[in-house]
């Protein structure tokens, strides 16, 4: 299976609802493997989550490390408190308290920052965890001196054909995993895609909570995912850059470990950056980069884009020669020469963000400036390694700074094509 699909949104979505339709299916053999392995398999979740939290929060993840630590209370909430029949004492309360707070600490993380593993943020969500749990016990101690006797009447009615749950808490706990996958879908963020099987997985235990070991199986299979989107989130972190968002020099070096055959490497490079730095700030340098990477990524052919360091990226075309990848080069050279990148007069803008809003396309000053790329061409025929094939094509890339810049040159055959 394809890095790309397994970073796809659609996977994100879709993965955690094969695993569910694979567990529902094997629920009997799933059953006796339990019952034989009770020992394993009630601390598993445990034991998964766990490494899950550590790892999210040893690779500051925040906001995911939140949504496993509150994985981890509800599961110890369910061994210790909700192991006997539903019908017995205030096991169901108890069950619909869960499942109504559980899922509003996974939307209070989005209260936080991105980078919220401080120790700041953490302590005021342990504080609001124990605050949810303080109020369960204060509401418990209510309901013993017998005020909720009929607690399942009225909006609160019950459909066994479905759960044992409040009808309308099953629709609650829907509306959320569908609100969640819709963010999974939009914006294919590992936070959105961990908070949206987490709640998947536990809205399964509380709906169906009358199967025998529901709890444990989709706790352990939340664990796993906790661990698959931490790990991925942190191979994403070192190999995509920072600043463009896209692969990085490492994910080029990782690609060339298994490069073969035919295959072209072309080195760009952005012309008189310096004077974009020097004479519009840094800012607007990295606006610059920011487009020339987003303008690479749509190079067609099958090309690759990377950024390799500095103001100089990599586009790597595999199974083609450098002929055959002339005329998309060509096309995103262009693309580039033709862009108008308008720039921001910060003198005039004021220093309040919304009257500057209000102040957008009303006189404001507002110029553009165009930016033109070199290039430097060479493939699989030129050099038997891959690293000296991408020497050579920096090599003719120096030849296109040399002719006079805003060129493309290939080692092999020059090339040349001036931007209109």
């Amino acid at each position: 299976m394809s890095s790309s699909l397994m970073t796809s949104s659609g996977f994100k979505f879709v993965f955690p609802i094969i695993l569910l339709g694979l567990a529902i299916s094997g629920m009997n053999s799933i059953i006796q493997m339990t019952k034989s392995n009770w020992g394993i398999a009630a601390n598993l979740p445990y034991i998964l989550l766990g490494c899950a939290l550590l790892l999210c929060y040893s690779f500051k993840q925040g906001r995911e490390s939140m949504v496993c630590l509150s994985m981890l209370v509800a599961y110890f909430i369910i061994q210790q408190r909700l192991q006997v029949p539903l019908t017995s004492g205030t096991a169901l309360i108890e069950l619909t308290m869960l499942a109504t707070l559980l899922p509003i600490s996974f939307l209070a993380v989005f209260l936080f920052s991105k980078d919220g593993a401080n120790s700041k943020a953490m302590f005021v969500y342990v504080l609001m965890l124990a605050i949810f749990l303080l109020w369960s016990y204060i509401t418990l101690r209510f309901h013993i001196k017998g005020r909720f006797e009929d607690w399942t009447n009225g909006i609160l009615f019950i459909i066994p054909s479905i759960s044992k749950l409040p009808f309308i808490l099953v629709l609650y706990c829907l509306g959320i995993v569908g609100f969640l996958g819709i963010l999974v879908l939009r914006t294919n963020k590992i936070i959105h895609a961990m908070t949206y099987s987490a709640m998947a997985l536990a809205s399964t235990t509380f709906i169906f909570f009358d199967v025998q070991y529901i709890s444990s199986t989709m706790f352990t299979l939340a664990g796993l995912l906790m661990i698959v989107y931490s790990t991925s989130a942190s191979h994403h972190l070192a190999f995509t850059d920072s600043l463009t968002l896209i692969p990085s020099r490492r994910a080029l070096d990782l690609d060339f470990k298994d490069m073969d055959g035919k295959y072209t490497i072309a080195m760009l490079d952005v012309d008189h950056f310096k004077n974009f730095n020097d004479t519009y700030g840094h800012d607007t340098g990295d606006n610059v980069l920011k487009l020339v990477a987003t303008l690479l990524m749509k190079t067609r052919g099958g090309a690759k884009a990377y950024r390799f360091g500095g103001e100089e990226f990599t586009i790597l075309f595999k199974g083609k020669y450098s002929e055959d990848c002339l005329k998309e080069l060509a096309e995103v050279h262009k693309s580039i020469a033709n862009y108008k990148m308008v720039l921001r007069d910060s003198a005039s803008r004021p220093d309040d963000n919304k009257q500057g809003q209000l102040n957008r396309g009303h006189g404001a000053k507002r110029r553009s400036v165009s930016i033109t790329v070199s290039i430097g061409v060479a493939d699989s025929r030129d050099a038997s390694d891959p690293e000296e094939v991408l020497s050579l094509a920096d090599e003719a890339l120096y030849q296109a700074k040399d002719s006079g810049r805003n060129c493309i040159k290939c080692f092999r055959n020059e090339f040349r094509s001036r931007a209109s």
